[in-house]
């Protein structure tokens, strides 16, 4: 063997076997978790539960960054670019997995940069209405009125992209409507509008929604998820009203730059496995209408590419170009 070339593989060997030390020995320091929106909102509620709880489990602090922009595209591009040493990782959200149908140049590729860890949070949607807007009481009285008048219902969003968008364009798809999309900047202001009567309907969260709807201020006509949801247990599912297989549901989990070591990554999980089975997050993710999700690694990074592929196609489909 040529001496550089054995100076090149050992060169390899010692930074391989450094490697592996440092990942044995992690976490060291201080964890941060970028999270791409404001403070104050339901992703940077869960995470902060669970950062607090993982950390404990790990004996280290995990701190939550906010770094909100371009709809998570900001904050998901600084961890893509950070050392994959395990100190900085990724509060990942649905919208990530098809980002780059949404915006020309997001920064990332979520399956090329990044590797899943676990799924912190699943929440499903509602179909809500304000009934002094739009007086129905059922889904089949909401897709009759679209049917017979198409256009006519305005439908608010957080903004493109958003899963109560892409849920409105599924809608359409699915049973054959027309609504008008009115986007805002952020799902508080949609949901204020909505109050308002300024639209009729949207897709929102029983945890944000539950108050309204037992005053009698909104209606929840139909649950975009697999079963009822306990919060408004008098809602039937889509399944149940009529319109088979309507899924919408957003999720939080927690990604690592692709190269992080595997033991990293298999602490990380267990760490948030733990924090996920405490009687705390299992109370407190009940009162906000999410569930808890115990699953491994393989299943977390199966179920992230199979909701993209299916968003991915919603937005295909219903034409939606990037901004």
């Amino acid at each position: 063997m040529k001496p550089n070339r054995r100076a090149v593989l050992a060169g390899l060997s010692i930074a391989l076997s450094a490697r592996a030390a440092a990942a044995r020995d992690w976490p060291e320091k201080t964890i941060t978790w970028v999270l791409p929106f404001p403070a104050g909102g339901p992703s940077d509620g869960f995470a902060r539960v669970i950062a607090e709880l993982a950390g404990a489990e790990l004996g280290q602090t995990i701190v939550v960054d906010n770094r909100s922009g371009a709809g998570g595209s900001v904050g998901a591009a600084v961890v893509a670019n950070a050392r994959p040493d395990g100190y900085t990782m990724l509060v990942g959200f649905t919208g990530h997995t098809y980002a780059s149908l949404i915006y020309a140049n997001p920064g990332f590729d979520l399956a090329r940069d990044f590797a899943p860890i676990a799924a912190i949070d699943r929440v499903q949607s509602v179909l809500l209405v304000n009934p002094k807007r739009l007086d129905v009481s059922s889904l089949q009285q909401f897709l009759e009125t679209a049917r017979a008048k198409p256009d006519s219902i305005d439908m608010a969003s957080g903004g493109l992209g958003t899963i109560p968008h892409l849920a409105m364009e599924l809608l359409q798809i699915r049973a054959k409507v027309k609504l008008r999309h009115v986007p805002y900047r952020g799902g508080a202001p949609a949901l204020q509008d909505l109050l308002s009567g300024q639209v009729g309907a949207m897709f929102g969260t029983a945890g944000l929604a539950q108050g309204y709807v037992k005053g009698g201020q909104l209606r929840a006509l139909a649950v975009a998820g697999r079963r009822r949801e306990p919060l408004l247990p008098d809602v039937p599912t889509f399944d149940e009203a009529g319109l088979p297989d309507f899924r919408a549901i957003s999720w939080d989990g927690i990604f690592a730059p692709k190269a992080t070591p595997e033991p990293v990554l298999d602490r990380m999980h267990a760490a948030i496995q733990k924090a996920l089975g405490s009687d705390k997050v299992k109370r407190q993710w009940a009162e906000r209408g999410a569930r808890v999700e115990l699953e491994s690694r393989a299943e977390f990074a199966a179920f992230v590419a199979q909701d993209g592929a299916r968003w991915s196609a919603v937005i295909k489909a219903a034409g939606i170009k990037p901004e």
